[in-house]
């Protein structure tokens, strides 16, 4: 998926950086992702850990990493109902209707074989839910697989926040249900979908990484069209764009995000915390340090890489459009 802040790229710097800090032996550790995404970070440790703690806020996010980090044991014909979905009839349904041209309304996310297709496959697999024919591990599979290759023909220049007027060429391919594959190990994992600074105050471990939002850009707002083939509800959409209603992150207002972040590092039970921030967001490269250091030991790791472009802006200032990447690391006193 193309997504906003995702650590594809920098897992292995991530990875090291922990191994460097903790030690490259971490099977006895417990290690949480509060801000999971897309849970890349997460998979990347799942098979090296004791247990993955993994969390978001947004829903669509809760089913990716129920799925990739909740998932350890293989599923009982998994690949069978994939088999049976890619054979459905096309549905008219809530995305047809509310986001594709021929639908209810001028918007164009998808094609409209692909909403209807899209519609077809969520029916099918909430129904499969419903009358229980499927376990709860299979349910959260298969809606991954629907969410990852209806990104893929999403008609969008990355994010959800505006469609295209016209189909671009990916667009304009049939969408192709493909399984979500995810890494089987002997322990089981934890996967919430909670506020972090509320979920912080009941959860402990021994590494805390942390990667929240760095800028203003809204995540519910950027993903709501994940939210919802994700959740299915009847809702009314609003504004141009059709947005669902959504929460905002503090750690997205310049006004909030400090304060945030301190009561989340105050009440976090975890020896070694390291957060993902990079050059250009809210909160400094000083302040971070100076709210960090109040709590224990502080140091940095930084890295450069290929900045993540969600739009075509020309007039950024950032050379080849690289950008800092900062892994602020604190051993927390006891």
């Amino acid at each position: 998926m193309n997504y906003i802040g995702s650590k594809n790229k920098l897992s292995s710097f991530i990875k090291r950086t922990v191994q460097d800090v903790v030690g490259k032996n971490l099977s006895e550790k417990v290690f949480c992702d509060l801000f999971a995404g897309t849970g890349i970070v997460g998979r990347s440790f799942k098979i090296d850990v004791r247990e993955v703690i993994s969390n978001d806020f947004e829903y669509y996010s809760y089913v990716l990493n129920r799925n990739y980090i909740g998932n350890h044991k293989l599923l009982e014909k998994g690949d069978y109902y994939i088999e049976e979905l890619k054979s459905l009839e096309r549905e008219d349904g809530f995305i047809y209707n509310n986001y594709c041209k021929g639908g209810k309304t001028d918007r164009q996310y998808f094609s409209d074989r692909n909403g209807l297709l899209i519609d077809g496959i969520r029916t099918k697999i909430l129904e499969l839910k419903t009358e229980k024919q499927i376990s709860d591990d299979v349910y959260f599979f298969l809606l991954t697989s629907l969410i990852e290759s209806a990104d893929k023909v999403a008609n969008t220049a990355s994010v959800y926040g505006a469609y295209l007027k016209k189909l671009k060429k990916s667009a304009q391919k049939e969408l192709e249900y493909k399984p979500a594959t995810f890494l089987t190990t002997i322990n089981s994992h934890r996967v919430f979908n909670e506020d972090s600074n509320e979920l912080i105050k009941r959860i402990e471990g021994d590494i805390l990484y942390l990667d929240p939002p760095y800028n203003s850009r809204q995540y519910g707002s950027n993903y709501h069209i994940l939210n919802t083939i994700a959740k299915y509800d009847s809702f009314k959409p609003k504004g141009k764009t059709d947005l669902r209603e959504y929460k905002r992150s503090k750690y997205c207002s310049r006004a909030f995000v400090s304060e945030e972040f301190e009561e989340l590092i105050k009440h976090a039970n975890f020896k070694y915390i390291f957060l993902s921030y990079n050059n250009e967001g809210l909160m400094s490269s000083q302040e971070l340090k100076q709210i960090m250091s109040k709590y224990g030991q502080y140091d940095v790791a930084i890295k450069e890489y290929q900045r993540f472009k969600a739009d075509k802006t020309e007039n950024r200032n950032h050379t080849a459009n690289k950008t800092l990447e900062f892994i602020h690391i604190l051993e927390k006193a006891q």
